[in-house]
């Protein structure tokens, strides 16, 4: 490595963190951060472009599990005192890149038979949607679908909390009307989650193409994705509580989908 910076003020370092903190910087650069030796392994399998990767040697360790290819874009070696300057976790895998954003759109999907999507309409917290990310990487989902989004995609809590499954599943972002358009002309199954509902979610079949519908947080599945529905679900609640957070009722969902394809 050529070049090496051992100062907290300098340019690079700033320019780290206001990536970090800001989606207003993050949207003007279509550049975000990736911090973590398996999240950077994710996004270069994934083929994301790197612009530059710095470097703790103090901390940095390779994993086996998880191989990082440090030749295919600038190098930069930072001290310790700066590497911690810039992660949201102190010491932890002594590597930070500079990646440039990509988006998918809804007609590039590349999808098999019968395929399982998984819709989210105005998700506003970035844990939130990594957690459902994480599940969609497990059951091994179709695509997700992110429409009218709340927050960014790109936002660290979302890559943290997903352990990269930001880079593991197909997403594209879109509009409501874009996503209902496209799966109602290639004959998806439209199932939303609706307190109201009249059918469980376990007595609806997902063995077809199908869509399941999670809304926001605070507000649920708009009338516009109800009026679309193929039909209404709902997931048994036993106690006080009327509702679940959002990716333990997708994860619920997801499994039984996935359950009645005998998980193929």
């Amino acid at each position: 490595m050529e070049k090496k910076i051992t100062s907290l003020q300098n340019p690079e370092v700033k320019r780290v963190v206001a990536l970090t903190e800001k989606t207003r910087d993050r949207k003007e650069q279509n550049c975000f951060v990736i911090e973590g030796t398996r999240e950077i392994s994710l996004a270069q399998q994934s083929r994301y472009v790197f612009e530059k990767i710095f470097v703790c040697p103090e901390i940095y360790k390779p994993e086996t599990d998880y191989p990082v290819n440090l030749n295919g874009c600038e190098q930069i070696e930072v001290t310790v005192d700066v590497f911690n300057k810039m992660a949201y976790r102190a010491n932890d895998g002594g590597l930070i890149a500079v990646v440039e954003q990509k988006m998918l759109s809804i007609t590039e999907l590349s999808l098999k038979d019968n395929p399982l999507i998984l819709v989210l309409e105005s998700l506003e917290k970035p844990g939130n949607l990594g957690a459902i990310l994480r599940t969609c990487d497990a059951a091994q989902v179709d695509a997700v679908l992110i429409c009218d989004a709340k927050t960014d995609i790109y936002n660290p809590n979302a890559i943290r909390s997903g352990v990269g499954c930001l880079f593991t599943n197909q997403i594209a972002v879109c509009t409501s009307d874009e996503a209902i358009a496209w799966l109602t002309q290639n004959s998806f199954s439209i199932f939303t989650t609706d307190l109201a509902a009249t059918h469980y979610y376990h007595q609806v079949d997902y063995t077809t193409a199908s869509a399941i519908v999670m809304g926001s947080e605070a507000w649920g599945v708009s009338e516009k994705w109800k009026t679309a529905a193929t039909a209404k679900i709902k997931i048994p609640m036993g106690g006080k509580i009327d509702s679940m957070n959002v990716s333990n009722s997708a994860a619920i969902l997801i499994y039984e989908a996935m359950r009645q394809r005998d998980f193929r």
